[in-house]
């Protein structure tokens, strides 16, 4: 197994999509490359992540990149759907130097590479989100997402 952490706006929705693709063994929402270890601290320059374990001969990260543009609008800078912040930025963190490449690489590779304001960048911290955030779309349905449900299904 190998480990990405996913940022694609608010997290629950993107968690709950995450764990539904082929090759995805176990996803935990967090917080990437802050700079505090603790959830009370007041906002210190995370993004809202899913830390995502998968199997890469099921998935490659080409793959899961391309799933991530299912659900993100990846020209926008610091919002997705209604939220709108610095922690809801775009991105692939990774403590996996070759994981970087290969997300670069598929960001390279589209005609509109100049415009995307998807970060790729290496792991430097994670947080485990609290309890009230680990699968909430599961408990709580009826809360806000920005992923359209007829993307979210679409694995399922």
């Amino acid at each position: 197994m190998e480990t990405v952490y996913l940022a694609g706006g608010c997290l629950w929705g993107v968690q709950a999509f995450v764990k539904t693709l082929p090759g995805v063994k176990s996803t935990e929402a967090g917080r990437a490359n802050g700079t505090s270890q603790t959830l009370e601290a007041d906002y210190d320059g995370y993004a809202e992540c899913v830390k995502t374990e998968f199997d890469p001969s099921v998935v490659s990260i080409h793959e899961l990149m391309g799933h991530l543009f299912e659900i993100i609008d990846p020209y926008s800078v610091n919002k997705q759907g209604e939220d709108v912040g610095k922690k809801y930025r775009t991105g692939l963190y990774s403590e996996n130097p070759v994981h970087l490449k290969e997300a670069q690489a598929f960001i390279d590779k589209r005609t509109d590479s100049e415009r995307i304001a998807v970060e790729i960048l290496p792991l430097t911290n994670y947080v485990k989100s609290a309890a009230e955030h680990q699968n909430r779309l599961a408990r709580c349905p009826d809360d806000y997402c920005h992923i359209p449900e007829e993307i979210m299904n679409r694995y399922k």
